[in-house]
Order: C-alpha cells, then structure tokens, then sequence
C-alpha cells in the first residue's frame, strides 16, 4: 500500500508547494483534484487537456519529487439539476485528462436528481415514505444508472479502468447496499467504491463490515476520520444540520485520521483491506477543522505509514 494524498486538503498552497509538503512528508501516491466541487488551485484541466507540452510538464513535477498520480478526482454532483453542464463537463473532461496522463482510476460521486422540472437543488431520498418521494428517489437512481452507463464507453476508450464512487449521503451511493446494487445495475467492472469511512461513521456503519461485504469492488480508500459529540448526538441525533463553521455544537465532525479512533481500530481496518485484496493507495482527505492543513497532512502521513508498516 502506498501513502497517498488527495490534494483538496493543501488547497491553501499552490501546486508546486503542495508536492513538496506531499513528499517531504512521505507521502509517494497523489490523488488530484479535477473540478467539480473542489477549490484546490492544483491543476488547470483545459490547459492540460490541449497541450502535450504543459502535460508533460505535469508528469514531471510528480516523477522530480518521487510520487506517482494515484487517481484524479472530480468530486462532482452529476445530477444536479441547476449545475449538471458544468459537473458533466467536469466528469468528462477528468477521464479524458487521465487517459492523457496514463492514469487508470478516477473518484467521483454517483449523483441524485432534483425533484422534477423547475427544480433547484438535489432531492435526496433515503426513508421509505411517503411513495411520491419514494417514487422520486427510484427515477433519481434510474438517472444516476443511466448516466454512468453512458460515461463508460469514454472510460473505455481513454483507458479508465476505475471508477470509484464515495459513499456519501446527498448521493444515491452512499452504502454498501446501495453500492452493491449500483454496481450491478451498471452492469460493468469499472465501476466501484471509494471507502471514506468518515461518511459511514456519522450514519453509524461500521467500515469493516463494508470492506467485508463489498470485497474486490473497493477501488480506492480515504483517510479520514468522524469525532462523535455525544452531547449533541444525544440532542440532535445524527441528521443534524448545524453549519460546519459552528464544530463544537455539531453531534460530529470530521477529523484527521487517527484522532478519533486510534490506531487499533484503523489497523483493524486496513487489515481488512488487505484480506479484500487492496493494495493500493490510503489517501489522506483532510478536513479536520482543529488542525492547519500543513500540519494534518503531516500528522496523518506519520499515522499512516505507521499502519502500512504494522502489516
């Protein structure tokens, strides 16, 4: 397994920069963001996309430092029914920049749909009433099927063999039923999961069991950890839309790995990666607000070789 980093935690430095902390901290496998929702300043994808030069150029800034392009990830609301031109391109145009580049894996989400015509955001439905919305979430499904099938003949021809889609509410995937499901109703091997075990640590899923069920469709894994607040769990539950700039009254937030559950319970995990057959890259996603993200990235990078090296 190789350390890897998923740059939208150095968003804050420029491209070169951030490569440097990668490497200095031991990192050897990059996760770069591409569009969509990401805001990270690492990658000017038109650019990329029309000249060899400048791709080139690219390559060598991994290969100088030692590290190697693990995935490119265009973090991305397909369905959206306001935004959907520009998530599409963004998809598009991710596949079409790692077949340039000889990467074989992108991380994307799976999509949900608004609710209808005249809609402005997503509709996510999970519960199973009333049978409108029920109704609603299986034509939300159906679209989301619908748009990765047609997205795979460009994977083909570009050569990406991986698509992992993140287990993430507000999206149709977001657990390993749903993923399961979503994959065979696909229909095509490319199409796997990215395990952000933060995700499922809030809904109360226990990532092993996932990693246990889902097998040799695991394509990619995050580093990233949820603390639990009791206190306002006990309150609020764990549907609780208290905004991230307020953390210490939310019943969680995400934290650096290792913070929140120790290193038993990552190994725990990473050994069942192992015994699933990953052998890949763990990328750390930091979004812990307690921690610079200099300083988290380091953090974790340390956690995380630890880990690697414990077998």
């Amino acid at each position: 397994m190789d350390v890897g980093l998923y740059t939208d935690g150095l968003s804050e430095f420029p491209f070169e920069q951030a490569l440097d902390i990668a490497a200095d901290a031991g990192v050897t496998a990059i996760e770069i963001a591409v569009g969509g929702q990401s805001r990270a300043p690492h990658l000017r994808v038109d650019e990329l996309l029309a000249s060899a030069a400048k791709r080139a150029a690219f390559c060598r800034a991994f290969a100088d430092r030692g590290l190697r392009i693990a995935a490119l990830n265009c973090s991305a609301w397909p369905l959206h029914p306001v935004h959907h031109e520009f998530h599409d391109g963004a998809i598009s145009k991710a596949i079409r920049l790692a077949g340039e580049l000889g990467v074989d894996k992108i991380v994307s989400m799976s999509g949900c749909a608004g609710d209808g015509p005249g809609a402005t955001t997503v509709n996510w439905v999970w519960f199973p009433w009333p049978d409108d919305a029920v109704a609603h979430g299986r034509r939300s499904w159906d679209a989301a099927v619908a748009y990765w099938q047609d997205k795979l003949p460009l994977a083909e021809r570009c050569g990406v063999e991986r698509i992992a889609l993140e287990l993430h509410p507000m999206h149709v995937v977001y657990n390993a039923k749903t993923l399961l499901e979503f994959r065979a109703a696909v229909g095509d091997g490319r199409v796997g999961m990215n395990l952000d075990p933060s995700h499922l640590i809030w809904q109360g899923v226990d990532p092993v069991r996932v990693v246990e069920a889902v097998g040799g469709a695991i394509y990619h894994c995050h580093l990233k950890d949820t603390q639990m607040n009791e206190e306002w769990v006990a309150l609020n539950g764990v549907l609780d839309n208290t905004p991230w700039s307020d953390p210490d009254h939310r019943a969680f937030v995400f934290s650096s790995a290792g913070r929140a559950h120790g290193f038993e319970w990552w190994h725990r995990l990473v050994s069942a990666l192992r015994a699933a057959g990953y052998d890949d890259v763990l990328s750390i996603e930091q979004e812990d607000p307690y921690v610079g993200q200099e300083e988290g990235v380091r953090e974790v990078a340390a956690f995380a070789r630890r880990l690697i090296a414990a077998g």
